[in-house]
C-alpha cells in the first residue's frame, strides 16, 4: 500500500481525478480525519472537507509508479 497527500479543491479536479483512477483495478481510499471513503465515488468525495489536503491510500503492490504518474497533478 502507498499513501500520498492530494488536493481536490475544485469540482473539475474531482471529476478528472475519479476518471483517472477508475481505469485501474486497484482499490483507492481517501482518508480525511476519521472518515474513510472509496476514492472512486464522486458522491463520497464531495462528503469530505475538500479545502484541506486528503490522504490517498493506493492498495497495490505493483504498478504504483504508473498510478503516481497519472495522479501527479493532484499530489501535493
Amino acid at each position: 500500500m502507498k499513501t500520498v497527500q492530494i488536493s481536490l479543491n475544485s469540482i473539475d479536479k474531482v471529476k478528472s481525478f475519479v476518471n483517472a483512477i477508475t481505469k485501474f483495478d486497484y482499490d483507492f481510499d481517501l482518508v480525511s480525519g476519521r472518515y474513510v471513503i472509496d476514492a472512486k465515488s464522486i458522491m463520497g468525495i464531495f462528503s469530505l472537507d475538500l479545502s484541506k489536503p486528503i490522504e490517498l491510500n493506493i492498495h497495490a503492490d505493483d504498478g504504483v509508479d504508473t498510478v503516481l504518474d497519472i495522479l501527479k497533478p493532484y499530489i501535493i
